[in-house]
């Protein structure tokens, strides 16, 4: 009977075979991925160091790709940048830009102050417009000082509620709305030429500009503003009440106010009270106040039936 040799323990047992490096382990769930990505991303790292492209060679390669383009793309710019300059240095030569933003330099306050002064001029008495250094303070800080906010937004206000008035009298249309705000800016404009062309010939040496004139002229739409709307609650009577208050008012407000504009230079030029060269300013200074309740009238006695 032959013998057997005994088996030692270690090699009954089972041997598992190594797997290969590659392989994952087999009682592993999931597989390790890290050290493939990185070193996928290692492989991917672009040359310049951080793991982003170059730009600077890719933008050097298109400029030798397309040269023609990128100077004329270079020029425009170029160009563009001086006409910038040019229009930034003239633009106040055909705008006053500066000037403008002192004409809307305007509050809450100021706005309440200036309606009312112009609906009750007869209780002001300091008419006189205050100056810092040579210089007009902002309207702001003096409501005698002109502006450019109320005439604007009454002129817009007038527009609007001309068009209500037509339409309760069904007569409304966009051409009869535009008319009605084309010839109010013509007639405006027709005050400002004729009292530029009145000073010229009367020689009067005065601060008054036309932007000056612009808004003291404005000041009128406040009065046609209240005339209209009282004529639609109240009909004529009520028209003619208000829009009668309002042109006093607005007389009286232009006398006192231009006054100190055309015949105080008058006075500091040592130009006599009674001399025939101030009598002609007396005369312009009536015709201008006076020539503003006519248009009042004329402007918005249609709008009322």
């Amino acid at each position: 009977m032959s013998e057997h040799p005994l088996s030692s323990p270690a090699a009954s047992k089972r041997r598992t075979p190594a797997s290969p490096p590659d392989m994952a382990d087999p009682h592993q769930l999931f597989d390790d991925t890290s050290s493939a990505q990185n070193r996928g991303y290692g492989a991917q790292r672009a040359p310049g160091g951080l793991g982003y492209p170059n730009t600077s060679a890719s933008a050097q390669a298109a400029f030798l790709a397309d040269p023609v383009s990128n100077m004329a793309m270079a020029y425009g710019s170029s160009l563009a940048a001086q006409g910038k300059e040019l229009v930034d240095k003239n633009i106040d030569r055909f705008i006053p830009v500066t000037k403008l933003k002192y004409y809307f330099a305007v509050d809450t306050v100021y706005v309440g102050k200036k309606l009312g002064l112009l609906v009750f001029p007869y209780l002001h008495q300091d008419w006189e417009v205050q100056y810092q250094q040579d210089t007009p303070v902002a309207p702001r800080f003096d409501v005698n000082a002109p502006d450019l906010y109320i005439p604007a937004m009454a002129f817009i206000t007038y527009i609007l509620v001309a068009g209500l008035a037509l339409g309760t009298q069904d007569r409304f249309s966009p051409d009869l709305l535009g008319l009605q705000a084309s010839s109010a800016l013509a007639w405006l404009a027709l005050e400002v030429l004729a009292i530029l062309l009145s000073l010229y010939l009367v020689t009067v040496n005065t601060d008054l500009t036309t932007i000056d004139l612009v808004a003291f002229l404005g000041y009128k739409y406040v009065g046609m503003i209240g005339g209209v709307l009282m004529g639609l609650l109240f009909g004529k009577t009520g028209y003619y009440l208000v829009l009668g208050w309002c042109c006093v008012s607005i007389f009286v407000f232009m006398i006192r106010t231009l006054r100190l504009k055309i015949l105080a230079e008058a006075a500091a030029e040592g130009v006599p009270v009674r001399g025939a060269r101030n009598q002609l300013r007396m005369y312009l200074t009536m015709a201008v106040a006076a020539a503003q309740p006519l248009l009042m009238y004329w402007l918005t006695f249609h709008l009322v039936r």
